[in-house]
């Protein structure tokens, strides 16, 4: 699917591959844009005034564990299933994945779709802020497909539960690359969630998100490379993403897994979960 030269990940696609591809039934478009209160940005109303045609809306906040006590926890199997069938998504489908700025909540759903076992999904490169950029096709038309069977295929091992966490962090099991900005991460910026500490999780390495992409696009290969060398991070070992609420840390996700990195996992619960608690070690500064 990769579309745009063999130095960048097989992934994403760009705006010129699906705008050739608007209208084709066999591609499903999902807007996943979600943001931070600072971010000053309502995804709602933004899908409703201008989507790409064909997009439907995909609420990480609704389509999740509501009883977790913890924000967008991923949902169960059945409840994801039930909810994406309703957008007329088949496990079968080509889907294509984008937000507002580009590589910052698609990555989330991208990665969502695929423990859940669909096979062809894909980000769009630059999201919607750069198609629109562009002045390509847009619209206000809200689509109504006909429900399909999600047949959910779920692949428990992506995901890093806190025990497994705190194995981690207590043993040195893995690596742990932590999407939240370098600030946050250092303990020198408030988190945004009331009662959190802030600090990272021993032994952890600071891979900001953006760090990953520029001008909403996913960097190439060979620069995703160096930013996890510089980072410290050695690619042959496994790693465990993680940011604040697991939202971000699917672009370290999107990143390793376009590298050929295999042997990485999600920790769902992130810094809402191991910050927000009060019998875990929490470290401070740079390193």
């Amino acid at each position: 699917m990769n579309d745009t030269g063999e130095n960048k990940s097989s992934f994403v696609v760009s705006a010129d591959w699906l705008e050739q591809r608007l209208g084709d039934p066999s591609i499903k478009i999902v807007d996943a844009a979600w943001y931070l209160p600072a971010q000053n940005r309502d995804p709602k109303a933004e899908y409703k005034a201008a989507h790409i045609p064909g997009a439907v809306f995909f609420d990480q906040d609704a389509i999740a564990d509501q009883t977790s006590g913890l924000p967008h926890t991923l949902p169960s199997p059945e409840a994801f299933a039930q909810a994406v069938g309703a957008m007329g998504i088949g496990e079968d489908d080509t889907i294509v994945v984008y937000d507002g700025p580009g590589i910052f909540t698609a990555p989330r759903v991208w990665w969502m779709f695929r423990i859940m076992g669909a096979r062809n999904v894909f980000v769009l490169d630059g999201g919607m802020d750069g198609w629109k950029a562009e002045g390509r096709p847009t619209t206000t038309e809200v689509p109504t497909p006909a429900p399909r069977a999600f047949n959910a295929s779920f692949h428990p091992e992506a995901i890093t539960s806190f025990e497994r966490m705190r194995d981690i962090v207590e043993n040195r099991l893995a690596q742990i690359a932590d999407a939240r900005s370098a600030r946050r991460f250092a303990g020198e910026e408030a988190e945004p969630r009331a009662g959190m500490r802030s600090g990272h999780m021993p032994g952890a390495k600071s891979l900001p998100s953006g760090a990953f992409s520029e001008n909403g696009k996913l960097k190439s290969l060979d620069a995703l490379r160096r930013t996890f060398a510089d980072a410290g991070i050695d690619l042959s070992k496994p790693v465990v993403t993680t940011c604040g609420s697991g939202v971000t840390a699917a672009i370290i996700t999107l990143a390793l897994q376009s590298l050929g990195h295999s042997d990485n996992t999600l920790y769902d619960g992130s810094w809402s979960e191991w910050g927000g608690r009060s019998d875990t070690p929490v470290a401070t500064g740079r390193e």
